[in-house]
């Protein structure tokens, strides 16, 4: 009998390897733009921004979660799970971009 219990787990996942060819893709941040506003309905891109915004207030330090949830309109669900990704998750990703974003001139 064949296992066919890991190929289950992976497909429960996304492929986000085509997506992230994609964004490795785009050169402007107008093409950015067009491209995440024709991907995201308008309430996909109101989350992202707005827990890209937390991330970033999380990351300078300073607020309260209660500050940051008025500040963005997140719920401070939100921006304690957001808290959790930036420093307990192992992936790391909004750490990484916001030191790389960090480093790099406006």
């Amino acid at each position: 009998m064949i296992d066919n219990t890991q190929d289950d787990r992976r497909s429960d996942q996304p492929d986000l390897a085509p997506l992230c060819a994609a964004l490795r893709a785009i050169k402007t941040e107008a093409e950015g733009e067009r491209f995440l506003r024709d991907l995201l309905t308008p309430g996909e891109m109101k989350t992202l921004t707005e827990r890209w915004r937390v991330a970033g207030l999380l990351a300078e330090g300073g607020h309260s979660y209660r500050e940051i949830s008025e500040m963005t309109g997140a719920s401070t669900t939100t921006v304690t799970r957001v808290s959790r990704f930036l420093t307990q998750e192992p992936w790391q990703g909004y750490r990484l971009i916001l030191e790389r974003l960090k480093d790099t001139p406006s």
